[in-house]
């Protein structure tokens, strides 16, 4: 069974339409000001209140459907004491200014510590996707923490006839110079789009735009550049043969996008979404390793950053465990209530 909100939701009826899909009450966190802490302490007050309505909507859910297991992607009230719950993050350690990181975090770990286990998509050792943002872990979590490594949807496809191996391949035939895939909230994603879409009729390339609206049927009625062709959303097959076909990746630096790129080994320009810090974080850490390029979104010159993005390094597919996430559903398939957290200690 399936749930979510918003284009979360549709992308998944998108992808799994045999399977229920329910809806849950969106969180609705929009990024308006560059400043995080404003930003957010701003909408708490909703914040917290979906999160209660979406523990109330679980616990029905659980009793009416015999749930035997929830897994929970960063949703915090989707945990029940009444199955096993797992909770799935890489955020541990929430980067906020440091006179308030101790509350925070403390607040965070308390709320993880509901969950019957929670699942780390990285690897324990150095190097690593995530850095700080979960490392090290938190005493408060220990026994509950399962490393499971990166997670993608993401394959390695054919491009031409040709096998395309999870690292920077020197001299592909490429459809396209760049791809950009655009996620996220608004009016942030409409923002970045408009940019793009002008810088790009001024340069000599070919780029594929991906609006990330998966509830929009068919192609905007809007006109674009000739050398800039726009789909709203593609399937994950879709995508993963999209990105392959293309030199460089652009878009946001969120987890989940650096997890693909990384198994893709692509070359990236990636625009942290204004006042995220989890992105500005992931941004500037691998920019500094020079496996990325980086640029914020009100200083974008794409014409640089994708020559830039063609010198460096690339992600490399090194921080993938199959073994480690096998393990941990294991465990879960396992488990009953009251012995998840401590059959999991193991793993």
């Amino acid at each position: 069974m399936l749930a979510s909100d918003g284009r979360a939701l549709v992308l998944l009826q998108q992808e799994f339409p045999s399977l229920p899909c329910f809806e849950l009450p969106s969180y609705d966190v929009q990024y308006r000001s560059r400043n995080m802490v404003i930003s957010i302490a701003a909408q708490l007050p909703k914040i917290l209140w979906a999160i209660w309505r979406e523990h109330v909507l679980l616990h029905k859910m659980v009793e009416q459907h015999s749930v035997d297991a929830v897994i929970s992607d960063n949703r915090y009230g989707c945990f029940s004491s009444k199955t096993p719950c797992v909770f799935i993050t890489h955020q541990l350690h929430i980067p906020v200014p440091k006179w308030m990181s101790w509350f925070v975090n403390l607040v965070n770990h308390l709320v993880i510590s509901r969950f019957d286990a929670c699942w780390i998509p990285d690897i324990a050792t150095v190097p690593n996707l995530s850095g700080a943002l979960s490392h090290p872990t938190p005493s408060l979590l220990r026994k509950k923490l399962t490393h499971i490594g990166a997670l993608t949807r993401m394959h390695s496809l054919s491009l031409q006839g040709q096998v395309i191996p999870p690292h920077r391949v020197e001299h592909p035939s490429y459809l396209y110079d760049a791809i950009a895939v655009l996620s996220g909230p608004e009016p942030q994603r409409t923002e970045l789009e408009k940019l793009i879409v002008e810088q790009a009729h001024t340069l000599p390339i070919k780029v594929l735009l991906v609006q990330g609206k998966p509830e929009q049927p068919t192609a905007s009625t809007e006109s674009y550049p000739e050398n800039v062709i726009v789909i709203p959303s593609m399937t994950a097959g879709e995508l993963n043969q999209a990105i392959l076909e293309s030199e460089v990746f652009i878009g946001r630096s969120g987890y989940s996008t650096v997890m693909d790129l990384a198994h893709l080994g692509k070359l990236a320009l990636l625009i942290p979404t204004p006042g995220q810090a989890e992105q500005e974080y992931l941004a500037q850490q691998l920019a500094a390793e020079n496996t990325v390029v980086a640029q914020q979104q009100h200083e974008l010159n794409l014409a640089a950053g994708i020559a830039a993005a063609k010198e460096s390094k690339g992600l490399r597919a090194i921080f993938f465990d199959e073994n480690a996430l096998k393990n941990a559903v294991a465990v879960l398939l396992q488990g009953i209530p009251g012995q998840l957290a401590a059959s999991n200690t193991g793993h």
